[in-house]
């Protein structure tokens, strides 16, 4: 169906938040049409196949402990593979585990022996997961904001928790090295660890955008169509212009800022994953395992120690991530060495760069920010929340809540 002259709501983007939008306002009986530039639904949730091998644009989780996954997906019905909650760490060529006793019990006494500072130091990793993980919600938000760094630092984890294993596992998350992020991000983070499982889909990442998509008329989704201006009731594309009662942008932040005079563009950060295919993984348990400082990667994982359906054949898939631009062949010694396995047996599959995966999250956080421009147009997107999925489903959810407002205030 071709996009018509006439709608009453157009959705522009086709990512998690516009989905989100777009399923709440169609569900509420409005007429709903997406128009999303790329070939496909899901926005950075992108997946494809190389050499039979399920690829997705760079190393990404579903994580069930965010509050909209819980709610408004069908989780189960992606077939899961599951990551164990945990990761390891090399420290002087030897590998530990550190892993959630609560849910592998048989793990605790590996985990408190990991080289990661004092009993003092381990007891207030413990005690700072417990507070982020179930302190009520409200009086965490009314903790003092800081940085990342420093709040861990007030919480006492000591510097060798913070090196070895905080900051290349939160820098594989947030996209920053120097922990500059908000504490309150980093506590909301933390608390959807604690609550949750983390894992990939059976068909990779991009099945979660085609779930919420199919939830829509598929002749109400239009792929493949720029659109290049919004007004006031208007939007404009390659193939020609569409009148709305409500326009909803829910486009990444450069393009929201270039649609929408006032929308401010966010720092982006980047990520490069390097995909390498061993004979066999060389791990027991699916745990992420975490660069060492001063090397360039901040993690590298077997993908099929969780999700086996990632390879057609049995064989290990590897994703190793670096925040600055590396190649491949700068750090295949370095992903040798934290599987401890020769560099002839990585086989070299692909590499992927992106350049804005998620916006910064710098002190003061700005959680819930303000979706209803005016004049019949709104935003959402990760930026007007948390640069997260979670922060994409609740942002299209508040949109969709505004737009319902404005066009059918009587049933409110």
């Amino acid at each position: 169906m071709a996009l018509p002259a006439r709608a009453e709501v157009v959705v522009v983007g086709a990512g998690l938040a516009g989905l989100s939008a777009a399923v709440r306002l169609a569900e509420a009986g409005l007429d709903v049409h997406v128009v999303e530039a790329s070939g496909h639904a899901g926005g950075r949730l992108a997946t494809e196949r190389v050499d039979g091998f399920v690829v997705d644009r760079g190393f990404q989780v579903l994580n069930t402990g965010y509050p909209r996954v819980a709610a408004d997906l069908d989780v189960p019905a992606l077939e899961m593979g599951w990551f164990w909650p945990g990761a390891v760490l090399r420290h002087e060529g030897r590998a530990a585990r550190l892993v959630d006793p609560r849910r592998h019990p048989a793990t605790a006494l590996g985990t408190l022996r990991a080289p990661i500072g004092s009993l003092p130091a381990k007891t207030a990793i413990a005690a700072y997961s417990a507070r982020a993980g179930y302190l009520p919600l409200e009086r965490l938000l009314r903790t003092p904001e800081t940085t990342a760094e420093q709040r861990l630092r007030a919480a006492g984890v000591g510097d060798e928790a913070l090196e070895r294993f905080f900051r290349p596992f939160l820098a594989g998350v947030l996209l920053e090295s120097e922990l500059t992020t908000s504490s309150r991000y980093l506590d909301l983070l933390w608390r959807s660890f604690a609550r949750g499982r983390i894992g990939l889909p059976r068909h990779g990442m991009q099945a979660v955008g085609e779930q919420l998509a199919a939830r829509l008329d598929a002749q109400r989704l239009h792929l493949d169509l720029r659109v290049s201006s919004v007004t006031d009731g208007s939007v404009t594309t390659a193939s020609g212009p569409v009148r709305a009662d409500a326009v909803v942008v829910a486009s990444d932040p450069d393009t929201a800022a270039t649609l929408l005079p006032g929308v401010e563009a966010a720092a982006p950060r980047r990520v490069t994953t390097h995909l390498h295919v061993l004979p066999a993984s060389p791990w027991e348990d699916p745990l992420i395992v975490l660069g060492t400082p001063g090397g360039r990667l901040v993690n590298s994982v077997v993908l099929t120690d969780a999700q086996p359906a990632y390879s057609p054949d049995g064989r290990a898939l590897v994703a190793s991530s670096s925040l600055g631009p590396t190649t491949e062949a700068e750090v295949r010694d370095e992903i040798a060495r934290l599987h401890d396995v020769g560099t002839t047996e990585l086989e070299h599959l692909t590499s992927v760069t992106v350049t804005h995966a998620q916006p910064a999250t710098l002190p003061p956080l700005q959680l819930r920010r303000p979706v209803d421009l005016g004049g019949g147009v709104f935003v959402c997107g990760d930026h007007r929340d948390t640069p997260s999925i979670q922060g994409a489903m609740a942002s299209g959810a508040r949109a969709a809540r505004a737009v319902l407002r404005a066009l059918r205030p009587k049933e409110r």
